[in-house]
């Protein structure tokens, strides 16, 4: 049988053992550098993931800037709405108070004016209730040099009373009183077209009339259609077609009711 020599196979031996040295060292530095790769690649997937939470954020933060700037939008609009009809309102009280020197001027003799209209109206109508306006006019006569008034003060109530003078001409009133400061009778007034009196016992009654400015008798019929209507006046009787003669034609009354209107 063939021998290797010894030192030959102790020179393999070595170089067997070297060998394995060498793969081992080179195992384990190929292990090295996959583990720093891994190590890298974990560093910049936590860049990435850093990154796209900051894209995000940023993101978010661009979404609420443009909502933000979207609602300072709207709320300049409305703002300049606003001032724009503050404006108009300025503009408006400026001419106002441009005109109201003028006004101030006016005012007296134009009150004046109206309270003298209102005591001739009384004086020419028919007459009732006549001392109760009368005593109104001279009321507004003394307010209207009345230095505790200012002139808004005195214009109210100027309008006042002839708010109240027009206002009877539509109604329908009874009352008792005096008939020529002597007899006591009962009265009855259908707005400024028929003014009537009579007396108690229904014996006498009458109507004024304009043309005459003086009391004309009624006769029997239509005292009793009087009686009926004080009592619808006083609501003790329904309403019902009343017969009876006119102080004065309704046209005139009308027209005289017009007048009035115009001057308040």
């Amino acid at each position: 049988m063939f021998r290797f020599p010894a030192a030959l196979v102790a020179v393999v031996g070595l170089c067997g053992a070297g060998l394995t040295q060498a793969q081992g060292q080179a195992q384990e530095s190929l292990v090295d550098r996959s583990a720093e790769a891994q190590r890298r690649q974990a560093e910049l997937q936590t860049r990435i993931d850093t990154a796209d939470d900051e894209t995000r954020r940023l993101i978010g933060e661009l979404r609420r800037a443009r909502a933000e700037a979207q609602r300072v939008e709207a709320y300049n609009a409305e703002l300049e709405r606003v001032v724009e009809r503050q404006t108009e309102t300025l503009s408006r009280r400026e001419r106002a108070l441009a005109g109201a020197a003028t006004t101030r001027e006016g005012l007296p003799p134009l009150l004046r004016g109206m309270v003298e209209r209102l005591d001739g109206w009384i004086e020419a109508d028919l007459p009732f209730l006549r001392d109760e306006r009368r005593a109104r006019v001279a009321s507004l006569e003394r307010s209207l040099s009345d230095p505790a008034l200012s002139p808004a003060e005195r214009l109210d109530r100027v309008l006042a009373a002839w708010r109240g003078e027009l206002a009877y001409g539509r109604e329908l009133d009874a009352w008792r009183g005096l008939l020529d400061g002597e007899r006591e009778v009962d009265f009855l007034r259908l707005g400024r077209v028929g003014f009537y009196y009579l007396t108690p016992d229904g014996r006498e009654g009458g109507v004024w009339k304009a043309d005459d400015r003086a009391w004309q008798p009624l006769d029997k019929a239509a005292r009793r259609s009087l009686e009926n209507g004080l009592r619808i006046a006083r609501e003790q009787r329904a309403p019902e077609l009343l017969t009876l003669p006119v102080s004065q034609p309704i046209s005139r009354a009308e027209t005289t009711h017009e007048r009035g209107g115009e001057a308040s």
